[in-house]
């Protein structure tokens, strides 16, 4: 017996002048010598200033996970803005923010962040397969006449 599970990945993606796109990113970053400072108020302060900063770029956060020494974000983003750009804003406007409105975190650290951070880009579909397909695009019956086609013309 045979059993087939059929998955079927939504993709929501958006539009500007330029093209359509869905990119995601999934960021952490972490508290300057990875201290457990990201609890109680502060996580929920920390939460709100990233949610606030992501509706001010129209960037969509799909998760958000605030530990005590490290923030994951998976959060979708429009093309212009590079990765690091992405990190950078929620790095520098929380660390600002968080610094003014809870003193301790400015005596007892020289930063609240780490300078480094980790992200990878998210996609609904892996690697392997988008490098399959584009490997395979003359394997494709209605492209296999235009590359006989493109063989056979002579070079100018």
């Amino acid at each position: 017996m045979c059993i087939v599970i059929i998955v079927a990945v939504t993709r929501k993606t958006r539009r500007y002048s330029g093209g359509v796109y869905d990119l995601g990113l999934h960021v952490v970053w972490c508290p300057k010598y990875r201290r457990q400072v990201l609890g109680g108020r502060v996580a929920v302060r920390l939460r709100e200033l990233i949610e606030a900063k992501a509706a001010e770029k129209g960037w969509e956060i799909i998760a958000l996970e605030v530990k005590p020494d490290h923030v994951h974000l998976f959060v979708k983003h429009e093309p212009k803005a590079s990765a690091s750009y992405v990190a950078n804003q929620f790095k520098g406007f929380t660390s600002r923010v968080l610094r003014q409105e809870f003193p301790h975190l400015k005596s007892q650290m020289p930063t609240l962040w780490s300078s480094s951070f980790f992200v990878a880009s998210v996609g609904a579909v892996s690697a392997d397969t988008v490098e399959k397909y584009i490997n395979t695009q003359w394997e494709r019956p209605w492209t296999k006449k235009q590359r006989e086609e493109t063989e056979r013309a002579p070079c100018v």
